[in-house]
């Protein structure tokens, strides 16, 4: 899976393995599962769909007659798995190799965990815990190097980085305990909610932005 695209592919793959989708409703999952900070345009969209048919891995669903794909009144095609594409979606899930610990990839490879075996989850969670320990130890180094030569703004980003990679590592900690108990993830309900004390709650406790009116206060 190291050639550009796999990532979109599989999320094809795997949205289609669920239900089969037209084009539009195919674009709204996979913005769905590759979040807030990418959109995916048409324009990526339709050269994946037209190669994975190419290759015989979905098909368009024909009608009775045979003649023409079935359309909605918007000309939406409808697009399926094929046997094929299905045998080819278990053994892309099957990988767990250095790609599917990458960000481009990992996101996808974590939307379709329930189609992969407990060894395979694991192996995916290590890695990617490992490949981000790595860039954490990378870029305290960088930081301490390089702190005198930042203003507020850019240590405030670069601190703000590290504390991103540290809640990721402490969620694929908690996974991996999950998955080697054989337990599931919690439901969004189940999760504790974050301290306030841990988000600052009003000017002036935060280092980066003092109350302006500080020096007013009483000693």
């Amino acid at each position: 899976m190291a050639r550009r695209g796999a990532a979109l592919e599989l999320a094809v793959l795997g949205l289609l393995a669920d239900a089969p989708m037209h084009g539009y409703e195919l674009r709204k999952q996979v913005n769905t599962l590759l979040g807030w900070g990418r959109v995916l345009s048409y324009g990526t969209l339709y050269p994946c769909l037209k190669s994975l048919l190419r290759e015989g891995l979905i098909v368009e669903d024909v009608p009775a007659s045979g003649l023409v794909a079935p359309r909605t009144r918007r000309g939406r095609i409808v697009y399926r798995l094929s046997a094929g594409g299905r045998a080819e979606f278990v053994h892309r899930m099957a990988e767990g190799g250095p790609q599917a610990w990458e960000d481009e990839n990992f996101g996808i490879h974590f939307a379709f965990f329930s189609s992969a075996d407990t060894g395979t989850r694991v192996r995916i969670l290590e890695g990617r815990r490992s490949r981000l320990e790595e860039r954490l130890h990378a870029a305290r180094s960088t930081g301490g190097r390089a702190q005198v030569r930042r203003d507020a703004y850019a240590r405030e980003l670069h601190r703000h980085g590290l504390e991103s990679v540290e809640r990721e590592l402490a969620w694929l900690t908690d996974l991996l305990a999950a998955e080697r108990a054989g337990l599931s993830p919690p439901e969004p309900s189940d999760v504790a909610a974050e301290p306030a004390e841990r988000s600052p709650a009003r000017t002036g406790e935060h280092p980066m932005y003092p109350d302006p009116y500080d020096h007013q206060k009483a000693p």
